[in-house]
């Protein structure tokens, strides 16, 4: 089941980039792309909870998470990556949102009093050296100045907003609360924030936008959204936060292979080492060697 919900996440978060390009095609504000995406995704959320009558009934300091829960993981966490990326390449953000990894270790540890695995150390270092590998050529050729400054602590404190959106899921399951309902609720809280800063902005709720603009709004709302942070939250419950987020790394690798077959990418030897280094990291997380035992002699 873990390797399922793995897999499902690295899928269809690592494809989630072609959807956001398309979407940025068209003349639509960040906020409002954001509060279109969520409103969807909690909508269909809230039909699925109803249906299935597991809608469960939430207490006020519940909803207050799930209000802050939307503000740092369904709201200005995505605001700060697509602001980003206007200063910064998308391989140097990619590079920091790895940090992921390091953030959920390091809340779950402040938070939760939740062990550092022994494991935990060789992965990160295999993975983050191996994201910066990866991106090489785009960490190398950033001019350090007042913009790419800006665009990297966007992108810092996006992510570090997506770690602290991690600990409120892991306090919601460790309160018994159902997945479905808690992330319903923090996506509507988070559209309705976003709706809220868009008015302020006097921004266009209804912008030109073209077929496939549409259909990228669609699959952000129902595969990136419902299906992809359900199938990550529940990862975090099953094997812990700081796991769960080094599936973050394999999102770059799901995004070249689909570059290698539709625009052609020219693998280089740093991507190369990347891949592997990325992979080893995995490896060194997931993979339980076989115990042997000593054989007595008499």
């Amino acid at each position: 089941m873990n390797a399922l919900l793995y897999a499902l996440v690295v899928v269809i978060w690592g494809t989630t980039w072609i959807a956001i390009t398309l979407q940025q095609q068209s003349e639509i504000s960040t906020t409002v792309a954001v509060f279109w995406r969520f409103f969807i995704s909690a909508i269909v959320l809230f039909a699925f909870v109803v249906m299935s009558r597991k809608l469960q009934k939430l207490a006020t300091r519940d909803h207050l998470f799930c209000m802050l829960q939307a503000c740092c993981i369904f709201g200005f966490n995505f605001v700060c990556f697509y602001y980003a990326v206007q200063y910064i390449s998308s391989g140097l953000e990619a590079v920091i949102f790895s940090m992921a990894v390091i953030f959920n270790t390091i809340n779950a540890k402040v938070f939760f009093a939740q062990q550092i695995s022994s494991r935990f150390y060789p992965a990160a270092l295999f993975g983050l050296f191996g994201i910066i590998a990866l991106f090489w050529h785009d960490v190398m050729g950033t001019t350090l100045n007042s913009n790419t400054l800006m665009g990297i602590g966007l992108c810092i404190l996006g992510t570090y907003g997506f770690s602290l959106g991690n600990m409120i899921s892991t306090r919601h399951q460790k309160q018994g609360l159902d997945i479905f309902t808690t992330n319903a609720y923090a996506m509507l809280y988070g559209s309705l924030l976003m709706a809220l800063i868009s008015w302020f902005k006097h921004d266009n709720f209804f912008p030109s936008m073209s077929g496939s603009s549409v259909s990228a709004l669609l699959y952000l709302a129902i595969f990136g959204s419902v299906i992809g942070f359900t199938a990550y939250f529940y990862l975090v419950g099953r094997i812990g936060a700081g796991k769960a987020a080094y599936s973050t790394l394999l999102f770059p690798l799901v995004a070249l292979v689909i570059s290698t077959i539709w625009e052609g990418y020219d693998w280089q030897m740093n991507a190369v080492i990347g891949v592997i280094l990325i992979l080893c990291g995995n490896a060194i997380f997931f993979i339980k060697l076989p115990r042997f035992r000593a054989i007595k002699t008499s």
